[in-house]
């Protein structure tokens, strides 16, 4: 907490957001080391019940001294927006603290039983790097035993994940604890060293890697193991939605709230849901109608997902055309946007120790210190299952003009630490959805079943409404939400049942792409109707992306003011 001496308000707020910056990156230290701060760099985040519940009391303190300061006094009219997303953090944060769902330590799509994959973000550059990682290995134990605490407690107060996800975080703290040193996932940081590194000195880095991996990391692994067979799993729940747990319907409303940054409910959102997946069924079976398909629309989706020609057959090949990909977009953005990101970004698989659990693909942003590029990861498990049509409708999404842009854009803004590199998921996936329509203008989607993969992502968010509510709040079988996938959507069983997974896990997150999207496209339609001959593309995208990511009310106040500005001739 900041000590502000004889500041004014607003040299308060500043100070604060400062000072809260620190506290966050002091109490994460993975975090701070992807972003290239390394005062801590050998220690583990700090993680227990204990802290968990100082942390909310901390909370309370600030949004005390938030309500205390005169916002009027502010001279500073961009602080004025700073304070409300700011305040609002910690609102939601003690809001949410009452459910409990932080006694849920674990996820099927990451966390410490995946710990390992840290190291695709951790500077592994020189030898102090390296060893500093070791370190970090050599606690390992005591970062563990802090979420079995913390899962314990969950037992206690039946605040339990579906077994169903837990039976995967099983499988993968198995390939953790029941390997020889040299095998373990986490020694494969060691394998291919930096280059600067000298040969002897790797040897001894390695040996010293080996020794922990043996000594301390595989036993933990194998406590953590033995623990969560015999004493968690038998307790997690057989239901799938959030509403099972003590007020989880309460919560889930909250979360609806939280991640589309409106006031829906969510029945809204699930009729909204029900509309969009009808719209886009219409659109799909335009396509269907150009390829001249005999069949029903049913029989349609069960080709594309069973015809060769729709796949490759190796990882290579689908890495490879995931690069040619992204080369021929890139040229083209220069039509649609008048500022791109100073920094690049690279494409990388997905590590196989996640990848049979995890979704399609996701995006990694820069490191703050300018030493990592951005990447988007591409899932290259079972290739045969990763439909061509879909490659070029992924790629705007999660590279260019998608998530890479827009984050890394807003990491170039001239704006407080907590925005700069936070972000707000109606807005940053609202802008990923945005971005696959965008293939249009970039020249995409020739080939009619590419564009049928563009409807396709966009009918598989518009479904995300229907099945997140559906199992949340509706009481739907996990088997129910994998049927109306099926069933209206051309996604691979593989991919659907992942789908479904992860929005089992992450409750409400999924409903922020399509009402993010919704608001971005109402906005440009709006500003096209209205300005007409005088509308500009690249205008319109600088004024979306130009303040960094806004909850929806305040990027639509922010176009509204930019339209009247146009048509007054002043903007």
């Amino acid at each position: 907490m900041c000590s502000c001496g004889q500041l004014n308000d607003e040299e308060k707020f500043i100070a604060m957001m400062d000072a809260e910056w620190q506290r966050g990156i002091e109490k994460n230290p993975l975090y701070a080391s992807s972003m290239g701060i390394l005062n801590n760099n050998d220690k583990w985040p700090t993680y227990s019940l204990e802290q968990i519940e100082l942390d909310n009391l901390h909370n309370k303190k600030i949004l005390d001294q938030l309500n205390n300061f005169d916002v009027n006094s502010f001279q500073n009219p961009d602080n004025l927006l700073n304070f409300e997303l700011f305040k609002k953090q910690y609102i939601d944060s003690i809001e949410a603290h009452k459910y409990k769902n932080f006694l849920i330590p674990f996820s099927h799509r990451g966390g410490i039983q995946l710990q390992h994959e840290s190291a695709e973000t951790l500077p592994l550059r020189n030898i102090s790097h390296y060893e500093d990682w070791i370190a970090r290995l050599d606690t390992i134990d005591i970062y563990i035993n802090n979420h079995i605490s913390i899962a314990r407690q969950g037992i206690k107060e039946g605040i339990m994940p579906p077994r169903i996800l837990m039976d995967r975080v099983l499988d993968q703290i198995e390939a953790q604890a029941f390997v020889k040193p040299n095998l373990s996932p986490f020694f494969k940081a060691f394998e291919e060293m930096h280059e600067s590194i000298s040969d002897s000195d790797k040897a001894i880095i390695r040996t010293k890697a080996l020794q922990v991996i043996e000594k301390k990391v595989i036993p933990a692994y194998i406590q953590f193991y033995n623990f969560f067979k015999n004493e968690y799993l038998v307790n997690c729940r057989e239901t799938i939605g959030i509403n099972d747990i003590p007020n989880g319907s309460k919560y889930y409303e909250f979360l609806a709230k939280k991640y589309t940054t409106t006031n829906l409910t969510p029945d809204e959102i699930h009729n909204i849901g029900l509309s969009e997946v009808n719209r886009i069924k219409s659109e799909m079976m335009k396509v269907i109608d150009e390829v001249d398909w005999q069949g029903t629309f049913r029989e349609f989706l069960e080709y594309l997902r069973t015809d060769p020609r729709f796949y490759f057959d190796n990882a290579d090949d689908l890495l490879t055309e995931y690069l040619a990909t992204a080369k021929r977009i890139d040229p083209e953005l220069v039509n649609l946007f008048s500022d791109l990101p100073s920094v690049p970004y690279g494409i990388r698989p997905i590590p196989m120790e996640s990848a049979p659990d995890t979704t399609t693909a996701y995006y990694q942003r820069p490191a703050a210190d300018g030493s990592r590029a951005g990447y988007y990861y591409v899932n290259l498990y079972r290739p045969e299952v990763r439909p061509k049509y879909e490659i070029e409708v992924l790629t705007v999404h999660e590279a260019m003009p998608g998530h890479h842009l827009q984050i890394a854009i807003n990491m170039e803004l001239d704006l407080p630490n907590f925005r700069k590199y936070g972000g707000l998921t109606a807005f940053v996936e609202g802008w990923g959805l945005y971005s696959e329509a965008l293939g249009y203008d970039l020249g995409l989607y020739k080939d009619p079943y590419s564009k049928f993969g563009q409807l396709t992502y966009e009918m598989w968010r518009a479904i995300r409404l229907v099945v997140d509510t559906g199992m949340h709040y509706k009481n739907w079988s996990r088997q129910d939400s994998i049927n109306f996938f099926l069933e209206n959507s051309a996604k691979s069983k593989q991919d659907i049942i992942n789908e479904v997974d992860r929005y089992i896990n992450w409750p409400g997150q999924a409903l922020a792409y399509k009402i993010g999207q919704m608001k971005i496209l109402e906005l440009r339609e709006r500003s096209e109707e209205i300005l007409g001959d005088s509308f500009d593309i690249k205008e319109f995208h600088n004024e979306v992306l130009k303040r960094g990511a806004l909850p929806l009310s305040k990027l639509e106040f922010y176009i509204d003011e930019w339209i009247a500005l146009k048509k007054l001739g002043t903007s």
